[in-house]
């Protein structure tokens, strides 16, 4: 592929609900820019950008896909992004490479949470929208209705520059509001609200500018270039959002919406420049980096995908210089050199070779060694760093066991690349229950990555809920003398241990304290009733949980001449400990996790409802805009779960955000359904 100025690329992410039309709009652009001879469908599972066998199979998009073309002498770069909220990273990757964002809304359908999800996101991150009503020719399609929500919920600011010829089964083209290009071909009803669409654009374009506003109010109308001029320079500030429509599957509204990408839709050298830091400098020195060729090479990786024959593919986008194939570059987030080998671009999943990548273009490397999402690459000779992408903590957990001992020795790497490609899957092993723990954004989420790991690498997990790292402790005193005693025929054991414990203040684990006087015990033994001591903290008595928080006093105790040694002291101190915390009055502890909860002004009380249920306190509120973030704290065996009855109550437009807080006591109720469940696990694993 040939090499492009920045000013003739064009970076476009397609975001919006899923549903929406966004694979079958980006198959539509490719075949009207000429770059594929014919349109593939979703039903016939042959689109250019949903390749993988698990996109054919569930007929939607999971992992964002690049596809770059020519198009009039300018080169496109479409990142064709998921629907589901579930898959909010690859979102979020595309919005950090793009430089414009269409929004593809469904017209029997009109705004939804993805379509607000879309919109919001775009605006956050800075980069300019619009919106392409599709799917035009359906029986159920009501463009004014969509009209309406979109200008109501996002305001004037998003104006029509295209108007629907003719409706459902007679959608037959679209009207230019431009240039006015096809008025003369609507009906007169259709005619009047064109015109009206039309006075409305213009109005909205001249209050983005004083001198413009002076003149619209004098003369009643904009000149051609006034109008194409200002518009664009509102698109690229964010000032206006425009609407275009049509219909991907028939091709309709297609090539209007590509011409008006090329003209109107900013360019990288029309965006601001990107800001980083150097390495090392705590982000104190901030700097632009300017968009030149010539300068030294630096980029950022926003996407990874997993390629059963090429292995790992790094997409990344060019800041600053140029990138040769069978050249090099630097890795700042691993303090890294890297070789790359040919340079390509995407068609789907088809390669397209290039000889070098330049300043403001997206490109392709494959098999680097450390290189992750997320990573700042650059000349090592002028290193920079540029923001590192803020993916959303994960919102639900299920623990992951093999199903043969074969899926147990292939599941490691799978999971590597999951994870690789997706960092919004993690993948945690908690040391106190020996679970390996795969997090995600929702059931769905999950679901596709274990399906995935069963169609591209061959292996087989079953699902279950996490078990929860519960502790025990005690609130009381206890005391206990202990005498081991041991004869087998040869040496002996022997060992008697005086021992009481109390409980310590929250969080300060265990401690030891030796109170043996006259020497009733040596020293090397009461080191040997520490270690016992530390083997009994493993299990303990109400459900077998750790121990915590607890003081040992070893305060006195018996030898014996031949028989006393190490284990029996171990031993000892061990049994000795367990009967004292069997009479301290021991309770079970839980992770308590502190809660933000965002969601719309309207949900708040349901929310707080919900969260009692759940045993959650909440602990106070922060207004934004049209949004309560709702700061709680919930046990966290209540949450591995909760995504779902969030999800339920706000219609998908409340997310959270959870971090460990403490551990409190569970509440008896609560601790006996613990203590019960524990024993029947045991059982169960002894019957194994």
């Amino acid at each position: 592929m040939a090499v492009f100025d920045a000013k003739d690329i064009r970076n476009i992410v397609l975001l919006g609900h899923s549903g929406s039309g966004k694979t079958s709009l980006a198959e539509a652009l490719l075949m009207s820019s000429g770059a594929i001879p014919k349109m593939g469908s979703i039903a016939d599972k042959n689109t250019v950008s949903d390749y993988n066998e698990d996109e054919k199979e569930h007929k939607c998009s999971i992992g964002s896909s690049l596809v770059s073309f020519n198009s009039d002498g300018r080169k496109i770069n479409i990142i064709d992004t998921p629907g589901y909220i579930d898959f909010i990273g690859d979102m979020i990757g595309g919005l950090r490479a793009a430089d414009a964002s269409i929004i593809v809304v469904n017209s029997t359908g009109g705004v939804e949470i993805g379509t607000e999800k879309a919109q919001r996101m775009s605006c956050e991150k800075g980069v300019p929208s619009m919106f392409f009503i599709n799917k035009l020719d359906k029986d159920h399609s009501d463009f004014n209705k969509c009209i309406e929500s979109i200008t109501r919920k996002f305001r004037k600011s998003c104006v029509l520059v295209a108007y629907p010829a003719g409706e459902k089964s007679s959608f037959k083209g679209v009207v230019n509001l431009i240039t006015g290009q096809g008025l003369d071909t609507l009906a007169d009803s259709d005619k009047a609200a064109a015109q009206a669409a039309i006075d409305t654009l213009s109005e909205a374009v001249a209050e983005t500018d004083d001198a413009l506003l002076e003149k619209y109010l004098e003369q009643g109308k904009l000149s051609a270039d006034e109008l194409k001029n200002a518009l664009k320079k509102s698109i690229a500030d964010g000032t206006i959002h425009p609407i275009m429509c049509g219909s991907s599957t028939l091709n309709i509204g297609v090539k209007e919406l590509l011409d008006f990408m090329v003209e109107y839709l900013p360019s990288p050298a029309e965006r601001p420049q990107t800001e980083a830091t150097r390495p090392g400098s705590d982000g104190a020195e901030r700097f632009a980096v300017k968009l030149d060729p010539n300068g030294p090479f630096s980029g950022f990786v926003f996407k990874t995908l997993s390629d059963p024959f090429l292995g790992q593919i790094s997409i990344f986008k060019v800041f600053s210089g140029k990138l040769q194939s069978n050249g090099g570059f630097y890795n700042v987030n691993r303090s890294s050199r890297e070789r790359v080998g040919q340079v390509f671009t995407l068609l789907g999943k088809q390669q397209i070779s290039m000889e070098s990548v330049h300043a403001g273009d997206i490109a392709c490397v494959s098999k680097l060694k450390d290189t992750r999402t997320g990573d700042s690459i650059c000349d090592e000779k002028n290193q920079v760093k540029f923001e590192d992408i803020n993916f959303p903590e994960p919102a639900i957990a299920f623990s992951l066991k093999p199903k043969t001992r074969s899926d147990e020795d292939k599941i490691g790497n799978a999971l590597h690349r999951l994870t690789a490609e997706d960092p919004t899957f993690q993948v945690t092993r908690d040391e106190q229950t020996k679970e390996v723990i795969a997090n995600g954004m929702g059931d769905l989420h999950i679901n596709m990555m274990i399906n995935r790991m069963r169609m591209r690498y061959g292996v087989m997990v079953g699902l279950g809920t996490p078990k929860v790292a519960y502790k025990e402790t005690i609130t009381g005193k206890g005391d206990a003398q202990y005498r081991h005693k041991k004869q087998t025929g040869g040496a002996g054991q022997f060992a008697e241990v005086w021992m009481r414990i109390e409980p310590l203040e929250r969080g300060k684990g265990f401690e030891f304290v030796d109170e043996v006087a006259g020497g009733s015990i040596p020293r090397p033994f009461v080191i040997s009733c520490e270690k016992g001591i530390k083997t009994a903290l493993q299990s303990g008595s109400l459900a077998g949980f750790p121990v915590v928080d607890v003081r040992a006093i070893v305060y006195d105790g018996k030898t014996h001449p031949v028989d006393s040694k190490d284990i029996a002291f171990q031993t000892a101190a061990k049994f000795a400990f367990r009967e004292s915390l069997s009479k301290a009055k021991p309770v079970i502890l839980e992770p308590v996790m502190d809660v933000d909860i965002v969601v719309p002004d309207m949900f708040v009380g349901d929310i707080a409802g919900s969260l009692n249920s759940h045993r959650g306190r909440v602990m106070g509120m922060e207004p934004g805009e049209d949004v309560q973030t709702v700061k709680a704290k919930i046990p966290l065996g209540e949450m591995y779960k909760y995504v779902n009855e969030l999800k339920s109550i706000t219609g998908g437009r409340g997310t959270y955000t959870m971090t460990f807080s403490h551990y409190d006591v569970v509440p008896s109720n609560v601790a006996q359904a613990i203590v019960e469940k524990a024993k029947l696990n045991k059982k169960e694993e002894v019957e194994e």
